[in-house]
């Protein structure tokens, strides 16, 4: 229940964060704040879970559809203010769409999970890169830095305009170095789903051309 409950404050915290955005300068830094507090719940639940001994299939998925709101909700903000590309973001959604699917599919057929040990990786390659602490970590990690540097960046171009901030860097040159991380994120964010296709292979099959197969 608790880390169900961290799952649902992280869901309700980057709506308020989005809403604070377009405030006043106060309030983005506050948003930037709000932001790495609502990316680092994203370990928090897990962590809870593990400790509290009540780590279940359920709360797995919850924990997924948590992360998928708070990203996605990200994604479409900073694509639809130009932060983003609109591309990156379709991407991403689209990708999240595909892989959930995907990882239902092998959940409802298998009684497989995307993570820990029931795992619906099966070769080696696809459990490092998408199953293993290390890549979830790195991962996570990729994405709260591209979405607290793009609020960064809303704050310096909020208190240039209504304070006059100078910060010896131009804000194009800021822009610039956001699209890169973007971009980083959205290639991570496709090799990381690969593997979950490959090894998706049989149950995707066996659920769309069950005919073709018995035959």
């Amino acid at each position: 229940m608790q880390a169900n409950l961290v799952t649902l404050i992280r869901i309700f915290l980057v709506f308020l964060v989005i809403g604070l955005y377009k405030v006043n300068t106060i309030a983005c830094g506050i948003a930037v704040l709000l932001t790495i507090a609502t990316l680092y719940m994203d370990a928090l639940d897990g962590i809870i879970a593990r400790r509290l001994g009540i780590e279940s299939d359920l709360g797995a998925m919850f924990d997924i559809a948590g992360d998928r709101i708070v990203e996605n909700v990200f994604w479409v903000y900073f694509a639809s203010i130009g932060m983003a590309s609109f591309w990156a973001a379709a991407i991403v959604v689209a990708r999240s769409f595909l892989i959930d699917w995907l990882r239902t599919l092998a959940f409802v057929d298998a009684g497989q999970t995307a993570f820990g040990s029931k795992t619906m990786m099966r070769s080696r390659w696809a459990k490092a890169l998408v199953s293993s602490r290390f890549s979830r970590a790195l991962y996570g990690f990729t994405k709260a830095v591209v979405f607290v540097y793009l609020g960064a960046v809303l704050l310096i171009q909020s208190g240039q305009a209504e304070y006059g901030w100078s910060i010896g860097v131009s804000t194009e040159l800021l822009v610039l170095v956001g699209e890169a991380i973007v971009w980083l994120t959205v290639v991570m964010c496709l090799v990381r789903g690969v593997p979950v296709i490959w090894d998706s292979q049989d149950v995707l099959f066996r659920k769309m051309f069950p005919g073709l197969l018995r035959d």
